[in-house]
């Protein structure tokens, strides 16, 4: 009995240093991982693009499409219906 006892507290000590190193490194990582990805504050908001206003139009052949307002000039006429006529391919 006596032999037992002394490996117990022998390995004792070791055991609880390893146990207090390995707590040591979850606190460690819990820090680390906590201060590179703050929970509480936000980093960088992804900027969107605001929703531009989109136009509906009549393309060359005829079909409905729609535009980005942007990309039209500000020449801004209504046509007449011969030049819509003619315009349009059948």
């Amino acid at each position: 009995m006596d032999s037992n006892t002394a490996l117990t507290e022998n390995e004792t000590p070791t055991r609880r240093k390893i146990l207090y190193g390995v707590g040591i490194l979850s606190i460690l990582a819990a820090i680390s991982t906590f201060l590179r990805f703050p929970i509480a504050a936000k980093k960088n908001a992804i900027a969107c693009k605001p929703e531009s206003k989109k136009i509906k139009m009549l393309s060359q052949d005829g079909r409905l499409v729609e535009i980005d307002e942007s990309l039209l000039t500000q020449n801004k006429r209504k046509i007449s219906d011969k030049e819509l006529q003619h315009w349009i391919k059948k």
